[in-house]
């Protein structure tokens, strides 16, 4: 009865929280009323309002809270609860009053009824605690439970996936939550509305309605003898049979205890894949379709026998549990480890605080140590240093010498290497500025070449634009008028065609153009390059005859290309020794 309660308790709470419009967690008393006489209903309970009355006689000006309503609800309803009701049509009633209020099932693709059995799943999956939430455990029991009855494939990697958005929320789902996630069928892709409609129906009839297993199989009757199809449903105490699958005409039932039993029959009247199911009062000899489907029936009701003798209850419910429990377990543990690695941590901490009060003193030692070290080091390294300078200072004043000695000996030979080396300079400069002026050229003539180009190219694009639009008035004519003038429109295709094809020599001729006007620049780059380096040269060269070689103090001349290497005198001392020998050449002929 103490789970019994528990699950009524969930329901009740659904209906309660509906029932709490601002969510101030306190509801009016008239509404408690008819939320009493409901469950009283329903659950075949008399129904006392004056006890509910005198039960809030200091809170009749207020609503009263869920706190209060609890005393009331187990004393004159959950206390008087037994087994004679429908759950079921209970569920429905706590799920009519609160479901519209919860979620729209416009955009889902299940039905109604299909909710109100995730629903019912919902209550018995959930945690008991409140607010009611189901833990990702257990949604992931659920949904592989429904993909499995769905004959579909279970994606381990989709929902870890999910679980991952779903741990940075609050790692559980409330009912509604719940509900749209089946109906939106993220987990269900591929699936239709009706495969996904049976496979929930499968899952509420296996956990809710206590389904361990369900068929059609033959029955012999008791009276007659004969063998008719019935669909069977095993729950943990009983077995119905009904005409159909819908479960609308009820035939019998086999009602089991621990005094029953289960065993094979050979082959007879025909019939084979024989069972007989023994109880204190008949026995039922049944028919399965083959021998793996007998074995699974012997084997499910034996379990059902096995655990009404230990008292257990239905096995998923006892699968709940103990995952329940172990789930505790484990959070004990992992609770556990926390604290140890708590204690560990701290323990860490001291030991790490002594290991850096020994590495600081340890430290300062060095310190202390290495301050005389490199005390004694610095004296050292000054009697090294002034040693070493003095022998810089002698080997630099030696050095210095030398130096000066094969300066002085080689200027005379450098002044005449460089004197010689200006001359041919001098030649190779004029050569330089006369490849400049002719690239220039060049490139005026192809500048002239490329714009002769690119104006007939534009002729001929003019005339090509002409001759197009002649041929689509051509073309616009009357019907009687192009075939007259077809064999003009030929002739003028004839024309547009010579003509691009002379557009395209004309392209041809311009890309040339470009091409040998790109190499004219290159040449004109090259040349100017070779020119200004010939200029850095003469003006490097003047420059050092100069410092060799220092003429007369008086105003130095200018040339295009920076300071002249010559003098004025120099200029006319070499002027009158040229005019010498040109006399002296004359007067010898």
């Amino acid at each position: 009865m103490g789970l019994l309660r528990d699950e009524l308790l969930k329901s009740i709470w659904h209906a309660f929280t509906a029932l709490d419009v601002d969510q101030s967690g306190k509801v009016s008393k008239s509404q408690l009323k008819v939320l009493s006489h409901s469950l009283c209903t329903v659950m075949k309970i008399p129904h006392d309002p004056v006890a509910l009355e005198q039960h809030f006689k200091d809170d009749d000006e207020g609503p009263v809270s869920n706190q209060g309503y609890m005393p009331y609800l187990n004393r004159f309803i959950l206390d008087k609860v037994r087994d004679n009701f429908d759950i079921l049509e209970f569920n429905n009633v706590c799920w009519t009053l609160c479901f519209k209020k919860n979620i729209n099932m416009s955009h889902l693709l299940i039905s109604n009824d299909d909710a109100f059995k995730v629903w019912c799943i919902f209550n018995f999956l959930s945690e008991d605690r409140y607010p009611l939430v189901v833990i990702t455990e257990e949604i992931e029991y659920f949904l592989r439970k429904l993909m499995e009855d769905m004959g579909g494939i279970w994606n381990q990697e989709r929902f870890d996936d999910y679980k991952l958005t779903l741990n940075r929320k609050q790692q559980c789902l409330s009912a509604w939550e719940l509900i749209e996630l089946v109906g939106m069928g993220h987990f269900s892709k591929g699936m239709n509305r009706q495969t996904l409609s049976m496979g929930i129906s499968e899952v509420f009839q296996e956990l809710i309605l206590d389904v361990l297993r369900q068929g059609y199989m033959m029955k012999k009757g008791h009276k007659r003898k004969n063998w008719t199809e019935r669909w069977f449903v095993l729950g943990p105490n009983s077995m119905s049979y009904y005409v159909r699958e819908d479960l609308t005409d009820k035939k019998g039932e086999i009602l089991l205890d621990r005094n029953c039993c289960v065993e094979s029959l050979p082959d007879k009247e025909g019939k084979k894949c024989l069972f007989i199911v023994k109880c204190s009062d008949k026995s039922f000899e049944i028919s399965a379709s083959d021998k793996k489907r007998k074995q699974e029936w012997i084997q499910a009701i034996q379990t059902c026998i096995q655990l009404l003798r230990l008292g257990l209850p239905a096995p998923h419910l006892e699968a709940k549990l103990r995952r329940r429990e172990l789930r505790q377990k484990q959070q004990a543990e992992q609770g556990e480890l926390e604290e140890r690695m708590r204690l560990l941590q701290i323990a860490n901490e001291n030991k790490h605080r002594q290991l850096e009060s020994m590495r600081k003193k340890l430290e300062e030692a060095a310190a202390t140590a290495t301050l005389e070290e490199q005390r004694r080091k610095q004296t050292q390294t000054d009697l090294q240093d002034r040693y070493r300078t003095d022998l810089e200072r002698e080997k630099m004043v030696r050095q210095q010498m030398e130096e000066q000695v094969a300066q002085k000996s080689s200027e005379l030979e450098q002044y005449l290497q460089r004197v010689r080396e200006l001359e041919d300079m001098y030649h190779r400069l004029e050569d330089a500025l006369e490849d400049e002026r002719q690239a220039r050229q060049d490139e005026e003539t192809m500048r002239k070449l490329q714009t002769r180009l690119l104006e007939e190219e534009s002729a001929k694009r003019a005339e090509l634009e002409q001759i197009h639009l002649q041929q689509q008035r051509a073309i616009s004519q009357t019907q009687a008028e192009k075939q007259e003038l077809e064999s003009e429109r030929l002739a003028k295709e004839t024309a547009l065609q010579a003509a691009m094809l002379q557009l395209e020599s004309l392209e041809r001729e311009r890309h040339g153009a470009l091409e040998q006007y790109e190499e004219v620049r290159m040449k004109l780059e090259q040349a100017a390059n070779k020119t200004k380096s010939w200029k850095d040269k003469v003006a490097k060269h003047e420059g050092m005859v100069r410092l060799i070689q220092p003429g007369d103090k008086g105003p130095q001349r200018m040339t295009n290309w920076g300071p002249a290497a010559f003098t004025d005198t120099e200029l006319d001392l070499r002027k009158k020794s040229w005019q010498e020998k040109k006399n002296h050449n004359q007067s010898a002929q």
